[in-house]
């Protein structure tokens, strides 16, 4: 299944929530809702800084993570930067399959 990490970062709202449910009831919501799609919740990280929350998820398509994605943003608790991560084998593989390019003005 292809993986995919997300960052994210709370609104005021979306801290308050955080606040009265903690974090542990956060990753159980996030764990069902990943489950709803058929993927995987591999792990969830809050942080401080830049990023609030990241989590890797393994979900079965494009289509499903984008899905999962809207339905969270939509909420307007938490805003979701999402980003397809290649295994190393993935890469070898595009490697091999490299097209002839020919950079601007060469």
């Amino acid at each position: 299944m292809p993986k995919y990490l997300a960052q994210g970062n709370y609104s005021a709202e979306g801290a308050r929530g955080l606040v009265k449910e903690g974090a542990s009831g956060r990753r159980a919501v996030v764990d069902k809702l990943v489950k709803s799609m058929g993927g995987t919740l591999e792990c969830l990280y809050f942080a401080f800084g830049d990023t609030d929350v990241f989590a890797i998820v393994d979900m079965p398509d494009n289509v499903s993570a984008c899905a999962l994605v809207t339905a969270i943003n939509t909420s307007g608790a938490v805003s979701l930067r999402t980003t397809v991560l290649l295994t190393v084998e993935e890469v070898d593989i595009a490697t091999k399959k490299l097209p002839v390019y020919r950079p601007p003005g060469q």
